[in-house]
């Protein structure tokens, strides 16, 4: 997506990488440990899964303030409550208080005190209603923790029905503000800017929802039609998420009045 990869990652963030590579997931999850230099507490974001394995790497690098979760999706998710378990009782911090855990809703545009990290959390929902973004900034030096709203290689799913593509076009246009500001996203390596990859999906966003508008206008009458003609090489097993992908482009463009048809068939 344009930026080259961050050759060495800050002295203060350490990748702890989750056990579970696949299709949607890249090489795993991307667990991402932040200790500014001389502090006893770390702050951790995105456990990851329920991996006892990983929790207990991701705990010997504690103690911890706090842990942070960018979106709702088990992949990131859904090892926080055990995490804290583990840990003795650790806030977990989310947007969705149904993610939480002995803390209420995480305010979107908050700022968080993470022990000499300054912590500001941005509202970039899109990939899924709750997805948020974190830019940290350590002596000077800043980064943003994308989660999946922009990943290391390759591009993210916006999915019917959480993912809502005109939230998510929003979202990238407030990346596009972090000229030359590293981005360590939820899966992938880690890329050197932040604007330069946002402005690299939104055109991508763009030329696809070209596509679309073609293929309703050709006659594609369902999800599943508009993916066999704009993704008519698709892996079979990543073929659920591309017609959850082409179901949020055809909500997208109903809403914005272009051409798409009355009902859909999400298969």
């Amino acid at each position: 997506m344009g930026a080259a990869e961050v050759e060495k990652l800050p002295g203060w963030v350490t990748l702890l990488r989750a056990p579970n590579a696949g299709p949607m997931t890249l090489d795993g999850t991307n667990t991402w440990v932040l200790r500014a230099p001389g502090e006893e507490h770390a702050v951790v974001i995105d456990p990851g899964p329920l991996d006892e394995d990983h929790l207990a790497r991701i705990a010997e690098h504690g103690p911890y303030l706090f842990i942070l979760v960018t979106h709702g999706h088990h992949d990131h998710v859904q090892g926080a409550a055990r995490l804290s378990e583990i840990l003795g009782g650790t806030q977990v911090l989310a947007a969705d208080p149904q993610h939480g855990v002995l803390a209420g809703p995480l305010e979107r545009d908050a700022r968080l005190d993470g022990g000499g990290l300054e912590i500001h959390v941005l509202d970039t929902p899109g990939h899924t209603g709750d997805s948020i973004c974190f830019l940290v900034e350590c002596g000077g030096e800043r980064v943003i923790f994308t989660g999946d709203t922009m990943l290391g290689r390759g591009t993210t799913v916006v999915a019917w029905p959480d993912g809502d593509l005109g939230a998510y076009l929003t979202s990238l246009g407030r990346l596009t503000a972090y000229e030359r500001v590293p981005m360590l996203p939820g899966h992938g390596p880690a890329l050197t800017d932040c604007a330069e990859v946002a402005r690299a999906y939104l055109a991508h966003r763009r030329e696809r929802l070209t596509q679309v508008r073609a293929a309703v206008a050709a006659g594609a009458e369902s999800a599943s039609a508009v993916v066999d003609a704009v993704y008519p090489d698709i892996a079979p097993e990543v073929r659920f998420a591309a017609v959850w992908s082409a179901r949020a482009q055809l909500e997208y463009l109903r809403r914005e009045s272009q051409a798409a048809p009355e009902q859909l068939d999400p298969l």
